[in-house]
């Protein structure tokens, strides 16, 4: 099986979640013992597409014409979109038709979970093409718990022993929670809060601007920063919070919770279904609660659940990820005859595939 990596918006996305899943997709593919090229001039059997800009559409129906096969991923649905740039909310429902007429021109749709799968299946989307849910998956290997690094971490950052840190990760955008977490700061002075990621100020909102600009000195926005300055800083905080109002899955969230550090979420929709409050994480629905249960765990107030963290991010790491994928190309008839003909790789054999949970799907 030679599977195509489209990466002509790469560089729009890179620093993103829709970039991490697209190398995500990578190590997948390694772990399957499946060839992977990004050139499209080279011969393949399957796209993998991750953006939906107006090259990402070209490029899918240019492969169906080829007889090729699409796995369009949908990252993004129209009620991610919303509150993120400036005048997003305005043109939600012309981004929602665009998405849309992308994702059909897929043989198959994958998308991060079953809510974001149940969206796109509502009668608010025309989606004619099967639609499967599938984690973006963690690297657990990496993400762990690392002392070393988090001291590292702390001395980068000045930040002394008895000292507690929060941090989060995001876009500077409203749908991140960022309004909230900022007021979080003015609330805690005693804490230092770091918000890892950057946006260009010109795309978001006034009101974004300003709340930044005159943000406490106890909160620091140190931008984008390298996959082990994150891991660093992940080990070395005491609490990431993750006030997100909408997702699709949230990587940066099973980053957290593979590192073992106590996480805050926003109570939403998509996080019912597989992360209880009070077992795997705390949840708040608003400003004030966040703060509350945060002052809580960092007082040592409340249960300490970083290892059932740990163990749900576990249930979506790579090795069993790859199998679900493995099973959804099966499935989907996208696998292919000359792929089967050569048997399994040794690869494959250690995904145990037929063990794993059934993929969800509607046809």
């Amino acid at each position: 099986m030679k599977t195509l990596l489209y990466t002509g918006d790469q560089k729009i996305v890179a620093k993103s979640g829709v970039g991490e899943a697209l190398r995500h997709q990578r190590k997948l593919l390694e772990l399957l013992g499946w060839e992977e090229t990004e050139d499209a001039k080279s011969g393949y059997d399957a796209v993998h597409i991750n953006t939906v800009f107006p090259a990402s559409l070209l490029m899918s129906l240019r492969a169906r014409q080829q007889g090729k096969k699409v796995v369009y991923y949908a990252h993004s649905t129209m009620e991610d979109f919303r509150n993120s740039f400036t005048g997003a909310n305005l043109v939600a429902p012309l981004f929602k038709k665009w998405i849309t007429l992308c994702y059909n021109t897929g043989d198959i749709i994958i998308t991060p979970t079953d809510y974001s799968r149940k969206l796109l299946e509502s009668d608010h989307y025309r989606i004619r093409k099967p639609v499967y849910s599938l984690s973006n998956g963690i690297d657990t290997g990496f993400w762990k718990k690392d002392e070393q690094a988090g001291r590292r971490f702390r001395e980068k950052y000045g930040i002394s022993e008895r000292k507690k840190a929060a941090i989060s990760v995001g876009h500077y955008i409203d749908r991140k929670g960022i309004l909230d977490f900022i007021e979080m700061g003015k609330r805690m002075p005693e804490v230092e809060f770091y918000w890892f990621g950057y946006t260009s100020l010109y795309l978001i909102p006034g009101k974004i601007r300003r709340a930044i600009r005159k943000a406490p000195a106890n909160v620091h926005f140190p931008g984008f920063v390298s996959r082990d300055e994150l891991h660093e800083a992940y080990c070395g905080s005491d609490v990431f919070l993750f006030l997100t109002k909408e997702e699709t899955e949230g990587i940066v969230l099973l980053e957290a919770l593979s590192c073992e550090i106590p996480v805050v979420l926003r109570d939403i929709p998509i996080y019912s279904e597989w992360l209880w409050n009070g077992v795997d994480v705390y949840k708040g629905r608003n400003v004030d609660e966040f703060t509350d249960i945060t002052n809580q765990i960092l007082s040592g107030e409340v249960q300490n659940l970083t290892k059932q963290g740990r163990k749900m991010a576990a249930e979506r790491d790579f090795s069993r990820v790859a199998g679900k994928l493995k099973k959804i190309y099966r499935q989907s008839g996208i696998e292919s005859t000359a792929e089967s003909a050569a048997g399994h790789t040794a690869a494959v054999d250690r995904l145990d595939v037929d063990c794993l949970d059934p993929v969800t799907t509607n046809f």
